[in-house]
Formats: structure tokens, C-alpha cells, sequence
């Protein structure tokens, strides 16, 4: 069909629109780069602070993301109940790390005090996130997109108010592990322990899960229900075994996250998963989503930014208290990046049967 002048003058507009946007970002980003390290207000250690806060955090992100894009990667829904996964997971191991902390355990096995509360939490977490998918996604698996993602935030309210009605809506101090607390000299530069221990646990439960997907049986039965249900089931695998596994494998990841981020911010609540798991979905669109090392990517490149972009971004222009901005530019980043790149950093471009 022939468009008309009209539609052709509409569509030349919005292209005018959206590159005229594009182009205010960037200056803004480079002008408020410019005057910011021209002032030299911040020194040398400042922003290596600045990045290695934002690689821990972002390590966080990038932990609970990869449990988003694995389950896309199979049912192509959006698991929002997922941040409630990472909260009862959190929650979880506060219990039993107060309880390792009060009979000083933690105190006299530091490694074994940090490991077995991640341990706990990834189980937990595994389990809640098997029963919603037996309860609140399976019976629904053949519906139209719409009722599975209802299903979904109604099983992410329902997590939250079941948490709170058991432990009520009160913050808890998450125990401290007197080893993780102080700073490493490296290089001359103090950093905090428990940043450069999350960076380093978040990257090694990455790599396992890597390596399970790429190399294990299971991982390649994954990917082979991931390409094709019906193919996958008639080479003889268990959909409905891969599916489970594959939310009981995200949600233990989302578990560890929440541990991880329970360290770094000391404290736990019913509502904790919300802003985590926007953040974390955020990652997932990011880095592509349906790719696991797109959202490792996403995760990182998402918490740099938030860390970093405020005092970088906005500080030389003006603005008297840019952290209050971090969350409006990490979104603004992500629409950045998805106008140039619509499928993420990684991501392809899905086929019509899979889209």
C-alpha cells in the first residue's frame, strides 16, 4: 500500500522527535561530564568508590536478573513475583543468620557464617518459587499472555502480605559479620570488605550457573526447550521438569542476591523485593532479554550507572543533590540504550513464533 503525504509527514516528526531527544541527552551527559571533572570536586578515590559500589550493586542486580531472563528464555512470560522471591529469600536467611550470629558461630567461622546463610536462602527461595509456578502459572500455561502476567503480580502481592502478616511490616537489622566489616588497602585506595566480597560472590555464582547451563545435561535441555516446547518433548525431554528447574534455578540465584544485598544495606522488610526487582527486570530489558550473559551485563552496566552517573552526569551542572536523580537516570540510560539497540546490548531480535 502507498502511504500518503500525511502518513509520511507524521512518521518523518516522531523520527525528528525521538532523534532530537537522543541528541539533548548526550549533550546533557557530556556537558555535565565536562564541567563535573572540570571542577575536580571529586578525587581519584572517590570514584573508584563510586565503581566499585556500583559493581557490587550491580552484581546484585545482575543475580536477580538472571532469574527474569531464564524463565522468559522458556515460557516468554515475565515472572513479576520474582522480587517477592529474592525478599523471602532475604528474609530467610536473616532468621538463621541471627541465629548463627547469637551462639557465635558466624563470629568464630566466617566463611561457613556467609556461606550457609546463601545456602539457606537459595534453597528457600527455590522452594517458594517451585510452589507459585505449580499454583499460579502452570494451570495457566495455554492462557492468552494477559492472565499468566496477572497471575503473576497477584502472586507477588500475595508473597508480600504473607510475609508481612507472619513478621509484621518492621525493619530487621540484618547481623553483622565482624569479619566483612572495615576496609582492604589495595593499591593505596580503601575499599570496603563486604563490597569486594559481594562483587566476588556474585561473580563465582554467576560462573556456576554458566557453567551449568553451557555444559551440564540439564543446561542443554534448557536451551533445547527454550528454541522449541514441541521439538524438545518429542526428542524425549521433560518440559514440565525443565520448567520447574529452570524457576527453582532462578529463584535460588534471586535467593543469594538477596543475602548479598542484605550485607551491603543491613536490613530486611517485607517491601524489600519491589525496587530490587524493577531494577533487576530493568538489567534483563538491558542486557537482552532471554540472554543469561546479557543480564550479568545489564545488572553491571546498570549499577555502575546509578552509581556513578549522579555525581558524574549532574553534579557539574547544578543540581544541589543529584543522588536523589540515580533512579531517573538508570531509566533514562535504559531507554537511551533500547532506542539505539531495541533488543538490549546483547539481545537478538526474536522470531515471529517465538516473540
Amino acid at each position: 500500500m502507498r502511504t500518503t503525504l500525511g502518513e509520511r509527514l507524521t512518521d518523518w516528526s516522531i523520527s525528528g522527535f525521538m532523534w532530537g531527544f537522543r541528541i539533548l541527552i548526550v549533550l546533557i551527559v557530556v556537558l555535565g561530564t565536562f564541567f563535573t571533572l572540570q571542577s575536580g570536586k571529586y578525587t581519584g578515590e572517590q570514584w573508584i568508590d563510586f565503581i566499585v559500589f556500583g559493581i557490587s550493586q550491580g552484581s546484585i542486580y545482575a543475580l536477580i536478573a538472571l532469574g527474569y531472563t531464564m524463565v522468559y528464555g522458556i515460557l516468554r512470560m515475565i515472572n513479576f513475583a520474582h522480587g517477592e522471591i529474592f525478599m523471602s529469600g532475604a528474609f530467610s536467611a536473616y532468621f538463621l543468620a541471627t541465629w548463627l550470629n547469637t551462639v557465635g558461630f558466624v563470629d568464630a567461622n566466617p566463611v561457613l557464617g556467609l556461606l550457609i546463610p546463601i545456602l539457606f536462602a537459595m534453597l528457600m527461595s527455590a522452594l517458594i518459587a517451585m510452589l507459585v509456578e505449580r499454583v499460579a502459572y502452570r494451570p495457566l500455561r495455554g492462557a492468552p499472555r494477559l492472565v499468566p502476567l496477572i497471575s503473576a503480580i497477584g502472586a507477588s502481592f500475595f508473597l508480600q502480605y504473607t510475609f508481612r502478616g507472619f513478621f509484621g511490616p518492621g525493619v530487621y537489622a540484618y547481623p553483622p559479620i565482624k569479619a566483612l566489616e572495615g576496609e582492604w588497602v589495595i593499591f593505596g585506595i580503601g575499599i570496603l570488605r563486604v563490597q569486594v566480597i559481594v562483587a566476588i560472590a556474585a561473580a563465582l555464582i554467576m560462573a556456576i550457573l554458566y557453567i551449568v547451563v553451557m555444559r551440564t545435561k540439564i543446561g542443554k535441555a534448557m536451551r533445547a526447550v527454550s528454541e522449541d516446547k514441541d521439538t524438545a518433548a518429542l526428542m524425549g525431554i521433560d518440559v514440565n521438569r525443565i520448567i520447574v528447574s529452570t524457576f527453582a534455578i532462578g529463584a535460588a540465584m534471586a535467593g543469594a542476591a538477596g543475602v548479598l544485598y542484605a550485607l551491603i544495606y543491613r536490613q530486611v522488610n517485607f517491601f524489600m523485593g519491589f525496587t530490587p526487582g524493577i531494577k533487576a527486570f530493568t538489567s534483563a530489558v538491558l542486557g537482552g532479554i532471554g540472554n543469561i550473559p546479557g543480564a550479568m551485563l545489564g545488572g553491571m552496566v546498570l549499577g555502575i550507572f546509578e552509581s556513578v552517573g549522579p555525581a558524574l552526569f549532574l553534579d557539574g551542572l547544578g543540581i544541589i543533590r543529584p543522588y536523589q536523580l540515580k533512579d531517573a537516570i538508570a531509566y533514562t540510560m535504559l531507554v537511551m540504550i533500547l532506542l539505539f539497540r531495541p533488543s538490549g546490548i546483547l539481545g537478538e531480535r526474536l522470531t515471529s513464533k517465538k516473540a
